[in-house]
């Protein structure tokens, strides 16, 4: 089996069913995305995956026809049945925005017809990239596919992708002020920047990056101090901790970590 990405939940059930992998983009289209996926699955029974999104926007080719999906700010379910596999480009915080002249914020929680964005050629290299199972095959037409559609460089969108890298890296920065401190602008215009580049406020990238913490704490099975962690990562007490992960995640952090 390949790895398990960050933010998968229930990851050992899910390494029995889907199979991921990625690849390093090349350096015409790295200033742009962050790397390509792949999944393959295979499972009798109906099976959903479920992951904590990243503020991330992504072009999949998949069945029927390949989606844009914009940054999903609550659990992104996909529900998987039989033989089958999907080939994803991430694309780097805030750096989907020059290929789509218009803010990103309009595509968070949906996915849009990737046609819209790259005309109806994609859908003949959707077709190319699912009949091959070679990832870096897959990867490889994708990424021919990109590079002469690649927009002009954004200054902006590299300055965007840096704050959120910045405060994504640290679980225990928690406030919009202090990040906003710490990236030498002020609120506002780091609220105004994440509408326009990311599609996700900057107090959901700081919510999002704590409770990948607490999902990646119960993940590694060792028994967590649960009001220890609360108190790490900014919560009031355990109780505002165990709110906020039930609120996305369908379970209080405990009872996932007993999953």
């Amino acid at each position: 089996m390949g790895e398990i990405a960050p933010g998968v939940l229930y990851p050992d059930e899910h390494a029995t069913i889907v199979d991921l992998d990625r690849r390093v983009p090349g350096p015409a289209v790295a200033r742009f995305v962050e790397f390509y996926w792949h999944v393959r699955w295979n499972t009798a029974e109906p099976y959903e995956t479920k992951v904590l999104s990243h503020p991330n926007v992504h072009l999949v080719f998949e069945t029927p026809s390949p989606q844009v999906y914009g940054v999903d700010r609550n659990l992104f379910v996909r529900r998987l049945h039989g033989r089958g596999q999907v080939l994803g480009v991430k694309f780097r915080a805030g750096c989907f925005r020059p290929f789509t002249g218009r803010p990103v914020i309009a595509l968070a929680d949906r996915r849009v017809p990737a046609r819209e964005f790259f005309g109806p050629a994609v859908d003949e290299v959707n077709r190319a990239v699912l009949g091959t199972t070679d990832l870096d095959a897959m990867a490889d037409l994708a990424e021919a596919f990109l590079r002469p559609r690649l927009p002009a460089p954004d200054p902006a969108a590299e300055e965007v992708a840096a704050m959120a890298g910045r405060m994504t890296a640290d679980p225990a920065l928690f406030r919009v002020d202090d990040a906003a401190e710490m990236l030498h602008v002020s609120v506002r215009t780091l609220q105004r920047l994440f509408a326009e580049y990311v599609g996700a406020s900057p107090k959901w990238v700081l919510r999002r990056a704590r409770l990948h913490e607490a999902a990646a704490r119960a993940d590694r099975g060792d028994g967590v101090d649960w009001a220890s962690l609360a108190a790490d990562l900014g919560y009031c007490d355990q109780s505002h901790l165990t709110r906020d992960f039930t609120a996305v995640v369908g379970v209080s952090p405990a009872r996932y970590a007993r999953s």
